[in-house]
């Protein structure tokens, strides 16, 4: 009897067995995914029309991928760097015991773009910076060595060279014509990941007071960039250059910043013909126009650059600039503000006369000037001198003492007094009020004395600098 429910039950679980076995057979053939229609399946895809400006869109995007991307190379470096010992490095027997100072070799990333068939390519000065060696791969996965043929710091741009020939070139485009909002590509190298594309936004033009380069005038795009993005191009739908990807926000999402096309030409045309650059130089010390120091001078807006210095026997000096003049004008182009004024000069030609167009005394005043080159900047003469006190705070908050030298130094200042307020401190020399020169004590407290409200205007030296304040009278 067992022997029988044994056998039952056997031959139930190997009728099962074989059920199972042919089921898995009969649908083995089956599919277990749909295929969309549009690639000859039998599903209709999940959205069957897509507005037409949306495809035209992605067919340009991926139009400038293909036309732009053999133009875009990847750079990577091999730099040296002395590592510091804590301990003994400047022990006679240290080089005996480690055998002298040790030296360990960074590698870093970057991008850059041909500009030549012949093998010129721009990048980033801080990716090719104290580089022992280069090596360039370019889309088709060829690896060249190459070398620095110039950079420039104050700009951060640089070029280098690949002994190559018949190679694909970047076009450039016209930065000045970016419009916030445009479309903007990145193409680079970020992290290692070879011809990155993002695609995102013009976010702002014209950035400068940044804080990362000498001469600003920044691109800011929401595309992504990220290390070893530097270099690299930002491109509009027509796949031109319009910018050098530069730098990013490190505490900030989508906040990159592009060097403008139109800027880096002439200096990568300098480094590529002599491997460095000359700048023009004026000899001036300038500063911002506010809207306080723009209503004291008469100004009808607070543009234009400040000029609260100028060097002896500099071509500003020798143009007739004085001290306290607006400089509103640079042949023919409006200064925006003094990074722009700055930025004018610096690409100006040297040794040819220039116009150059100041506001001084509520009128406008053209001069012309010939630059110098920067490299003959000189400073400022400094000015210093103790004298006597001039007794107790002043309607400004200020309590002063005359100088052996020029004006009157500020020993002293009341917290929350006018001048406190507009940015005076301890050690000022005040060197003229309401543009009136001040030699003595007595001068002064005359001026002061007879200010019964409203603004005034002072000049102060501060070190090497001298700086113009807005005090509004409590």
């Amino acid at each position: 009897m067992k022997f029988k429910i044994r056998h039952l039950i056997y031959t139930f679980i190997c009728i099962l067995a074989f059920s199972f076995a042919v089921s898995c057979s009969s649908n083995s053939d089956s599919p277990h995914f749909f295929e969309s229609k549009r690639k000859s399946g039998e599903a209709e895809p999940p959205v069957k029309e897509v507005p037409a400006d949306i495809l035209a869109t992605q067919k340009a995007f991926s139009t400038v991928a293909k036309k732009v991307t053999p133009s875009v190379v990847n750079i990577s470096t091999i730099s040296k760097k002395k590592t510091v010992q804590p301990f003994f490095e400047n022990s006679p027997f240290f080089d005996d015991f480690f055998g002298g100072r040790q030296a360990k070799r960074d590698r870093s990333l970057g991008s850059g773009f041909i500009i030549s068939k012949d093998g010129f390519i721009v990048t980033n000065d801080h990716v090719v910076r104290d580089a022992e060696s280069i090596q360039v791969k370019l889309s088709n996965d060829k690896v060249y060595d190459a070398k620095i043929i110039g950079g420039d710091r104050k700009t951060d741009i640089a070029v280098i060279k690949i002994n190559a020939t018949d190679l694909p070139v970047s076009v450039l485009g016209d930065s000045d014509k970016l419009e916030v909002g445009q479309w903007a590509i990145a193409i680079g190298n970020p992290f290692g990941l070879d011809r990155t594309m993002t695609v995102g936004v013009v976010s702002a033009t014209g950035r400068s007071n940044v804080g990362i380069e000498t001469y600003e005038n920044f691109i800011q795009t929401d595309a992504s960039i990220n290390p070893g993005n530097s270099g690299g191009p930002l491109l509009n739908v027509f796949g031109e250059v319009i910018g050098i990807n530069t730098a990013i926000v490190a505490t900030g999402q989508g906040i990159g910043f592009a060097i403008p096309v139109n800027m880096a030409k002439p200096i990568f045309t300098q480094l590529i013909n002599k491997g460095s650059v000359s700048r023009g130089w004026m000899g001036v010390s300038i500063q911002p126009v506010t809207e306080e120091l723009a209503n004291s001078f008469g100004l009808g807006k607070a543009s234009g650059a400040l000029v609260n210095g100028v060097a002896k026997a500099s071509p500003a000096d020798r143009a007739g600039i004085r001290q306290g003049d607006v400089i509103v004008s640079f042949n023919g182009v409006e200064v925006k503000d003094s990074s722009h004024l700055q930025r004018v000069v610096a690409e100006s030609s040297i040794g040819k006369p220039s116009k150059v167009t100041v506001f001084r005394d509520g009128k406008s005043l053209d001069l012309t000037i010939t630059l110098l080159n920067a490299d003959s900047a000189t400073q400022l003469p400094k000015e210093s001198g103790a004298g006597k006190p001039q007794g107790q705070v002043d309607q400004l908050g200020l309590i002063v003492e005359e100088t052996n030298g020029e004006g009157l130094q500020v020993i002293d200042i009341a917290r929350g007094s006018a001048a406190a307020d507009a940015g005076i401190r301890r050690g000022d020399v005040i060197v003229s009020i309401n543009r009136k020169r001040v030699n003595n004590g007595s001068e002064y407290q005359n001026i002061v004395s007879q200010a019964k409200g409203g603004r005034m205007t002072i000049l102060v030296r501060r070190g090497d600098s001298s700086i113009y304040f807005a005090i509004k009278l409590k």
